[in-house]
């Protein structure tokens, strides 16, 4: 039973580095990156659909995206859904291909880009925590009812609790890797 919370617990902490890893992804840096597309989408015959299952993405340069629509007549809601998006983007075509120069961030929007990631550092930190509170909660619920004897609840804890630091050390050494990709000009 330990190691089925054990790995419980693990499979949970797992789940928010990835969310993590996936909305720090989301945030933009000065270099053009393909993923901060990923949240668009395009209204395309009358429904919503993802960026890229409509054109292909590509970074020809380290300041440019484009985006090439498999149909031409998809170019005006592409255009119209990045425009609505809040990037920041201002896309140009040229009636086959969109293109989307990134441009240079001013360094007080990089402190507040890494503000965000630090925020969202500490959101991720809170879902550790609370898998492990959860975990610490069934260890001690098995012990009471003895389904668990006492140590082997406390060495259960002290794992967890272990697990918990280096997935936390993870957070960090990501927020890290992002705050340097961020103020790097």
């Amino acid at each position: 039973m330990v190691d089925e919370i054990y790995s419980e617990t693990k499979s949970s902490m797992h789940k928010a580095i990835e969310a993590f890893q996936h909305e720090i992804a989301l945030v933009r840096t000065g270099r053009a990156s393909a993923s901060v597309l990923d949240g668009i989408r395009v209204e395309y015959y009358g429904s919503q659909v993802p960026l890229n299952q409509v054109a292909t993405v590509g970074i020809p340069e380290p300041r440019l995206i484009t985006i090439q629509p498999w149909d031409k007549s998809a170019i005006a809601p592409i255009e119209k859904a990045i425009q609505t998006s809040n990037l920041g983007l201002a896309p140009s075509n040229d009636g086959t291909i969109i293109r989307l120069p990134v441009p240079q961030l001013t360094e007080e929007r990089r402190s507040e880009l890494v503000k965000v990631v630090r925020g969202m550092g500490e959101d991720c930190k809170v879902s550790l925590r609370n898998a492990r509170r959860d975990a610490n909660d069934l260890l001690k619920d098995g012990q009471k009812e003895g389904e668990i004897p006492e140590d082997d609840a406390k060495r259960g804890q002290d794992r967890v609790q272990k697990m918990t630091d280096e997935f936390v050390a993870s957070v960090d050494e990501l927020i890290t890797a992002k705050e340097e990709e961020i103020m790097e000009v």
